[in-house]
């Protein structure tokens, strides 16, 4: 992991334009190839960022960073000054350890597909991507891939995480196109406003009901 504070503006260019101004900024550049920027607020999301694989070019003499993809994307960022340069080794993280009741809705998904729909299947438990697991990754009936992520309490964070899966996963041939489902006990009504204008579709899991498989039919929103 490196992290470098520094005073640098940012140039976009690939499916659309974007330009940061002139600020100090956050640049992180993380060991699996992705390069995030970040500013003193705005949450835990990232003013720009370009996800693996990407490649990053440094020009030292005229202080210019260029972070390119296969699809031909650039970020371009050029430093005014740096303020600090560091680099730590945090080694391989355990992941993401969920509490039961998360834990076991994922495995009753996973056994019981079908609730999802009539001829869906499951691809893959934990299905890896450079930025972590999908929960699910599924097939519908008509044979298209299908992103689950799932939560006992659904909020924008977790339909935040979904969009950056479906993002990712929708650069890969063999899997594209690739919609997404986020599957939650409760889903709070901001998390359902912005799923809906990302074009995810909502989930809510009667989980008593489905531990019981008294019922085959969740309410899908």
């Amino acid at each position: 992991m490196r992290l470098v504070i520094a005073t640098c503006s940012v140039d976009y260019s690939g499916r659309l334009t974007a330009h940061l101004p002139m600020a100090p900024r956050l640049l992180m550049v993380k060991a699996d190839g992705s390069v995030l920027i970040h500013a003193d607020g705005g949450s835990y999301k990232p003013l720009n960022w370009m996800s693996p694989p990407c490649k990053l070019t440094e020009d030292a003499d005229a202080g210019v960073w260029s972070v390119t993809n296969k699809a031909g994307e650039e970020l371009r960022i050029t430093l005014e000054e740096v303020h600090s340069d560091t680099a730590y080794e945090l080694g391989t993280d355990p992941g993401l350890i969920k509490d039961g009741v998360e834990a076991h809705l994922q495995e009753l998904l996973a056994e019981h597909v079908h609730t999802f729909g009539e001829g869906w299947t499951l691809v893959r438990r934990e299905y890896p991507t450079a930025i972590g697991p999908v929960d699910l990754l599924c097939r519908d009936a008509d044979g298209r891939h299908v992103a689950v992520e799932i939560k006992r309490r659904g909020e924008i964070d977790g339909v935040e995480q979904l969009t950056r899966y479906v993002e990712l996963l929708n650069r890969d041939p063999l899997l594209a196109p690739v919609r997404g489902i986020f599957a939650a006990q409760l889903i709070k009504p901001q998390a359902k406003v912005l799923a809906t204008d990302r074009g995810l579709e909502c989930l809510t899991v009667d989980y008593d009901a489905l531990r019981g498989m008294e019922s085959d039919v969740l309410r899908l929103f």
